[in-house]
């Protein structure tokens, strides 16, 4: 019976190429689009989770309390010490402290070989690897770090540095100074863990690192990024006994700080989607692809459902034959039933084929190293399977019944069946450009958003700047003769010694002092020189610019400290005292400077005080003429390393690492795009598919009206007008369900645009331009055929 439903299936299939065509097309690319983001889900899904006891594992994070709250998923470096030793809910207790973008040496013959490590290295404690699954190929995970000055490596970077050689006793300097010997090698670490971080170096060498950071005392004044520390707790400890304890280290080591801390623990499982803690993938994300994914499911599902039911009048005849010759309801429902299957089986191996092809464009796009182990990933198999099968019942049940229900007599008299009315495949039509203009507002807001924010005046200047480091200098005389050698470098228009442009990912937040009252609003502190104003076209709003100094002398703040102060006048606040850093800043405030975007758009414009302070410069701001940029970034190259001949010279442009703040709406801005157009195409798809059917009833139709003259513009009208309503019905129902999603997206920036109805002119225009393309070339010409060729037809 099953063999015999097959070969009928495949026959009818056959005898109608085009309807298979548009039917597998369709489920082919909602299907591969399910299977890629299936694979993309389950892959965020299993970071960090192939740790033993992964579900006892946490991370101590803080939240800032002041004027609102910030969240850091650091600490302050002495509390991991202290938990170790005061209490004992903690089985493991580890703290680890990364540094990015630093200076790796090896000292090999004559010239040594530099690498700059974006990932950097982490000082870690040895308990690290015994709360995580990170196995050592060589050495002793309890006493491989135990030592200062040793490190373990992972065999990727051991390889890179010494090649075949033996690693183990070989030895590295961190930024010139600091010598490490590799006593550890690690298994290389796998693609889904957040610890991108690959040169383990030993906690008790961080003292000749940076010394602050290393004290038990001074350590508890503020929070350096990358220093984080991980519990793994005992067995029948919950997180909230510990987070009771917590508070009292804030009453003792920071207890009239007005940044109040409060320490908190964060699952494993949560670090990867948490976005107050720099998690990289929000869970949201992974549900609005996977409604995206449900919706071109569904989308093709309604083209099949659509087709097929307008195709059933041409079946009428085969199925009152069958039903004469005995055949019941039940066999005719599975008959049409192993056709939809059939003709999911070929979309899903074409899908399977697609998303082959398909997935390193998305490894790329997402940085990512997913694979589809089709054979071998029992979930993937399982998950196809019940797509396939969802898909055959949601596809195949409502036309089988319809099929199945025909009347033999009627239908062998070639009379008209009722196949479910025009009205439900108008209903059909509507679910379908429905989910298509969600889409494409979607689409239209997050493009508008995305321009808002490239083309917004941030306040200062971003065009033809690079970013240049300024490079290790202990005894303070390289600093200033390199800025002069860079200024007299033909194309260099300006420079200017700072900690971080304007905005920046980088900022040092402090407490200050305002006339002798302290304030309770985090300040982000930039230091820069005199000539940090000129060169990123910032602009004062009252008083003048900063004297030139090496040390703190006077204060520039912006419109927005002034504001969180109350104070309307710009000229009110010259002359006021300023005290930051612990009163080891004290100064006048000399000028007010207009308010620019230090940070991006999702934030508000920070309160920012500006001060001459040298020991924090990090970085040359060098304006250039971009007419000839490559000649004079390969000038200021060869003038850089002239002063710092054992560093690698590295500069960036500002304006792309301003747009690296929108790199996640970046992505989705492409992704939705993507599953826009697939969804129009699969809907576009079923419109062809039904307009060319609808034609084939009505050529008598169209031949008759033609003789009685007709135009051919009022022809076009019958079909026309049917369509228009349609998607104007589906606009209706799409605008508000899209306007609602889009303005909850658009609360994530604090400067955003408003949805206006341009927005909506743009979707119906499109969706009804798109819908005249796809039906018109069908119905043009039907409509300039030859009336009598027509009639004859008939």
């Amino acid at each position: 019976m099953i063999r015999n439903y097959l070969k009928i299936a495949f026959r009818n299939l056959l005898k109608n190429k085009g309807y298979t065509m548009i039917n597998v097309w369709g489920l082919a690319l909602s299907i591969t689009c399910g299977i890629l983001i299936f694979t993309l889900v389950r892959y965020h899904l299993s970071f960090d989770n192939f740790h033993a006891h992964y579900d006892r594992i946490y991370r101590i994070v803080t939240e800032l309390h002041r004027d609102d709250i910030g969240y850091n998923p650091g600490v302050p470096s002495p509390l991991g010490k202290y938990i170790r030793n005061d209490y004992t809910f903690g089985e493991r207790v580890a703290r680890i402290a990364t540094m990015q973008d630093e200076l790796i040496t090896l000292k090999k013959g004559s010239e040594p070989v530099k690498f700059k490590e974006k990932q950097g290295l982490a000082f870690t404690e040895p308990e690290f690897f015994e709360i995580f699954n990170y196995p050592l190929l060589r050495g002793n995970k309890k006493t491989a770090l135990t030592e200062p000055n040793t490190a373990i490596l992972t065999e990727r970077m051991a390889k890179k540095y010494f090649g075949d050689e033996n690693p183990m006793g070989k030895s590295f300097w961190l930024n010139n100074t600091i010598v490490f010997q590799v006593t550890g090698i690690l298994e290389n670490l796998p693609e889904n863990t957040d610890r991108k971080v690959e040169i383990f170096v030993s906690w008790s060498t961080l003292q000749s690192y940076d010394p602050w950071l290393a004290h038990d005392i001074d350590g508890w004044n503020g929070i350096r990024d990358g220093v984080e520390c991980f519990v793994l707790l005992r067995p029948g400890v919950s997180p909230a006994q510990v987070e009771k304890e917590l508070p009292a280290y804030v009453q003792k080591y920071r207890p009239n700080n007005k940044n109040v801390h409060h320490y908190k623990l964060q699952p494993l499982a949560e670090m990867h989607f948490d976005a107050r803690y720099q998690g990289v993938m929000e869970k949201r994300n992974l549900w609005v692809l996977s409604v995206i994914g449900l919706f071109l499911l569904i989308t093709a599902c309604v083209n099949f459902v659509n087709l097929a039911t307008a195709q059933a009048v041409k079946r009428a005849k085969e199925v009152g034959v069958r039903k004469v010759l005995g055949g019941s309801k039940t066999q005719l429902f599975w008959q049409f039933i192993s056709e939809t299957s059939l003709i999911a089986i070929i979309g899903i191996a074409v899908a399977i084929g697609l998303s082959y092809l398909i997935l390193p464009v998305v490894n790329e796009f997402f940085q990512t190293q997913m694979s589809i182990r089709l054979f071998s990933d029992y979930r993937l198999l399982i998950f196809i399977g019940l797509l396939g099968i969802s898909v055959a019942f949601l596809s195949g049940s409502y036309p089988g019944l319809i099929l199945s229900g025909f009347q033999p007599v009627t239908a062998l008299k070639g009379k008209q069946q009722h196949v479910g009315g025009f009205n439900t495949r108008r209903t059909l039509i509507v679910i379908q450009f429905t989910i298509s203009q969600i889409l494409i507002i979607g689409t239209v807001v997050i493009m508008s958003q995305m321009r808002y924010v490239r083309q917004a005046d941030l306040g200062f200047d971003k065009e033809a700047i690079i970013m240049v480091p300024k490079g290790s200098d202990p005894t303070g005389n390289k600093t200033n003769t390199l800025k002069n050698e860079l200024l007299r470098v033909n194309g260099v228009e300006k420079v200017s010694l700072c900690f971080a442009a304007p905005a920046s990912d980088q900022s040092w937040g402090n407490f200050v002092a305002f006339d002798n009252q302290e304030v309770n609003f985090r300040t982000s502190i930039k230091s820069a020189d005199d000539q940090y104003l000129s060169t990123f076209g910032l602009e004062l709003a009252a008083g003048k610019n900063l004297f030139s100094s090496d040390t703190v002398r006077e204060f520039l703040v912006n419109e927005a400290f002034l504001r969180k102060l109350n104070i309307r006048s710009p000229e009110e606040a010259i002359g006021k005292m300023i005290s930051a850093n612990g009163g080891n800043m004290v100064a006048p405030v000399v000028g007010v400077v207009k308010d620019f975007h230090d940070v991006s758009f999702h934030q508000e414009i920070s309160p920012v005080v500006i001060t001459t302070y040298s020991l924090d410069y990090s970085e040359y701001a060098v304006k250039i003429n971009l007419a000839r940029a490559k000649a004079t970034i390969d000038a200021i190259e060869k003038v850089w390393l002239g002063q710092h001949p054992e560093e690698l010279f590295e500069y960036r442009f500002l304006e792309e690492s301003i747009a690296k703040f929108y790199e996640t709406e970046g992505r989705m801005l492409k992704l939705v795009q993507f599953f826009s157009f697939i969804a129009i195409f699969i809907g576009c798809l079923g419109l062809y598919g039904l307009v060319s059917f609808m034609v084939a009833q009505k050529t008598k139709e169209i031949g008759i009206r033609k003789v009685l003259g007709s135009s051919i513009a009022q022809i076009l009208w019958i079909f026309g007008k049917e369509f228009s309503r349609l998607i104007m019905l589906a606009f209706l129902i799409a605008a508000p369900v899209a306007w609602w999603f889009m303005s909850k997206w658009l609360q994530n920036y604090q400067f955003r645009i408003e949805i206006g109805i341009q927005v909506f002119a743009l979707t119906i225009g499109s969706a009804l331009i798109i819908a005249c393309a796809t039906v018109g070339y069908k119905v043009i010409k039907a409509a300039i055929a030859n009336p009598v060729k027509s009639l004859r037809t008939e």
